[in-house]
């Protein structure tokens, strides 16, 4: 328990560290899988008898294999990044930044016959953020929610002014009932709260249904 007066800075910091190093691993047991895949397939000591369909066969399922580790560890880079580098962060229109990120990925919703739906206030404070955070974070949040969606489910992407310090925005499909994300999903839910939380954002979720509400800080209003 600390004490009155002692800092609390190092229990924070070892949070943190912690949470840190859990994401880190779960990411290195998660490229762990394709990694072995790999080897197993271009360490077959038959590999030079096969025929060039079969080889053709091996290089196609070895590509996908390479792609998800490069996911992977592009992943745990910017997880690294987002929790040793200070983001600089700047007053930022809300309105736009999120019509920015909702025409980003509403193709891939229309591709699989699903709906996204933004509801925001008329009028929605500047927030005090760091953009490029910001929209990865709120990218990666919309293309979760719908991976674990079906055609026809609509994803809600909400935005509000609940206090006078923050905005809310709640990404949700009220009809998915996630068990469990994958390992990339996992991966990039936890690289989304920390670009949120490297902000002095606020970033929670619930998997029944499938909900995240991110809190930014309002940027202070112009003179």
């Amino acid at each position: 328990m600390t004490s009155e007066g002692e800092s609390k800075e190092p229990s924070v910091q070892r949070a943190t560290s912690e949470t840190l190093c859990k994401n880190l691993s779960q990411g290195i047991h998660a490229a762990a899988q394709p990694l072995a895949i790999l080897r197993a397939s271009f360490g077959n000591p038959y590999i030079d008898r096969m025929s060039a369909e079969e080889l053709r066969e091996l290089a196609a399922s070895a590509a996908l294999e390479i792609e998800r580790v490069c996911g992977l560890f592009s992943c745990l880079q910017q997880l690294v990044s987002a929790e040793s580098i200070e983001p600089s962060l700047s007053a930022t229109p809300t309105l736009p930044l999120l019509a920015y990120v909702v025409d980003g990925v509403k193709l891939v919703f229309d591709d699989d016959g699903m709906f996204l739906r933004s509801i925001v206030p008329n009028t929605c404070p500047r927030v005090l953020i760091n953009r490029t955070r910001t929209l990865q974070a709120l990218t990666s949040v919309l293309l979760i929610a719908h991976a674990i969606s079906r055609p026809q489910d609509t994803v809600e992407l909400i935005t509000s002014c609940p206090s006078t310090n923050t905005v809310r925005i709640v990404a949700r499909n009220m009809n998915a009932h996630v068990d469990a994300l994958n390992a990339a999903q996992s991966l990039n839910m936890a690289l989304a709260e920390s670009n949120i939380r490297s902000q002095q954002g606020g970033f929670i979720w619930s998997q029944q249904p499938f909900n995240v509400q991110i809190e930014l800080q309002r940027a202070q209003p112009e003179h």
